[in-house]
């Protein structure tokens, strides 16, 4: 027996798991291994095998009492050449595992996703219909006080001819001539049989007898259409609103998707948004900003005015309280921030230049508090 793992160490599991734990562990990794699942992987069909041996022995208690007394020696005679399970085809365990495998929803139905409902007839011909994106860019002021537009967008519509039934009667159906009306195909690949759902139905097992010539029996047409839709106040940059019903509309007479728009909020060209907040800058002439004054700034519902103290230096910050975005769905809005920036005069006359040069003989090294903290720090690399 040298060389074959221990069958715990196959399933990945402790030496004190029950029979589900057993059973759930081999479901995860048979499903990964299945040679179907790995057409061009010889080593995953080996680990399929090995997967069904120890399964076939730790799921009995008997079998599984004699190896966890004699390890894999207790199977080296009466049970198969190589030991263990080896006389049961792995398929076998495969298809009592996941339940049948001689039609119906059994094994291949779980195993593969067909989906259908097995001899019993299959699902329904209708079909919800796909989910859309729309990608919406909107102004600051629409992002701040709400707004109504009108999407234009080209989607799956309700056929009109005959009201998205797909059937030029609106009721006539007839079973599928390929499956036989139960909505999955029976396929052999080598030496067992897998079952899918059918390619002519789609698992419905029906077939529309009189296809509506307008839609080819789809139920559906392409169109173009316009949606109205309500953007609330405060809304910010890459939110999802939802407007149920306005996807593509369903196969069939299936429900229709929904439609999901993202906002974009474009650049503004005075402010800047962080959450609920606005920032903007705005100059101050320097003799407001040296002797105080009153500055008119702008914010969104029109213009305010703020007192600028003496002395303000360049990029001191103003709070406008409540004249930021409103929050959404709340009950008060951010701020303003309003940052100065000092303007030097750039063109001086002689007459200007000869008042400014006597009213900085005339401050001398006095009242300069940036200055005056810069020398401080800098005193030592003047030495």
């Amino acid at each position: 027996m040298a060389g074959k793992r221990d069958y715990y160490e196959v399933l990945g599991i402790n030496r004190n798991a029950d029979a589900a734990e057993i059973k759930k562990a081999y479901r995860k990794l048979a499903v990964k291994y299945h040679p179907d699942k790995n057409p061009d992987d010889a080593s995953a069909e080996e680990k399929f095998k090995e997967l069904g041996e120890a399964y076939e022995v730790l799921s009995s208690d008997d079998k599984r009492a004699a190896y966890d007394r004699y390890g894999h020696a207790a199977f080296s005679q009466g049970m198969g050449s190589s030991g263990g399970g080896a006389g049961v085809d792995p398929f076998d365990i495969f298809r009592e595992v996941f339940g049948g495998g001689g039609g119906g929803s059994g094994i291949f139905g779980d195993f593969f996703g067909s989906g259908g409902s097995g001899s019993g007839g299959g699902r329904s011909m209708k079909r919800r219909g796909s989910d859309l994106r729309y990608d919406l860019q909107i102004t600051l002021e629409e992002a701040a006080f709400g707004t109504e537009k009108e999407l234009e967008l080209e989607k799956s519509s309700a056929c009109s001819g005959c009201n998205g039934s797909g059937s030029a009667s609106g009721g006539g159906t007839k079973s599928c001539s390929t499956c036989g009306g139960h909505g999955q195909v029976i396929s052999s690949r080598g030496f067992f049989q897998v079952q899918q759902t059918c390619p002519q139905c789609g698992g419905s097992g029906q077939m529309i007898s009189d296809p509506c010539r307008e839609c080819n029996g789809a139920g559906r047409t392409d169109k173009r259409e316009r949606i109205k839709l309500k953007i609330p106040a405060g809304i910010s940059e890459g939110s999802r609103l939802r407007s149920s019903g306005n996807g593509d509309a369903g196969m069939r007479g299936g429900p229709a998707g929904d439609l999901f728009v993202v906002i974009h909020v474009r650049e503004h060209e005075i402010f800047e948004r962080d959450e609920n907040d606005l920032y903007c800058e705005v100059p101050v002439s320097f003799a407001t900003a040296t002797v105080g004054g009153e500055l008119v700034v702008p914010t969104l519902n029109g213009k305010a005015s703020i007192r600028v103290p003496e002395g303000t230096q360049n990029g001191t910050l103003f709070r406008l309280k409540d004249k930021g975005m409103p929050q959404l769905n709340g009950a008060r809005n951010g701020d303003l921030m309003v940052r100065v920036q000092v303007e030097v005069p750039t063109k001086l006359n002689r007459k200007q230049k000869e008042l400014l040069e006597g009213f900085a003989e005339s401050l001398g090294d006095r009242n300069r508090p940036i200055s005056e903290s810069f020398l401080e720090k800098a005193k030592r690399f003047f030495k």
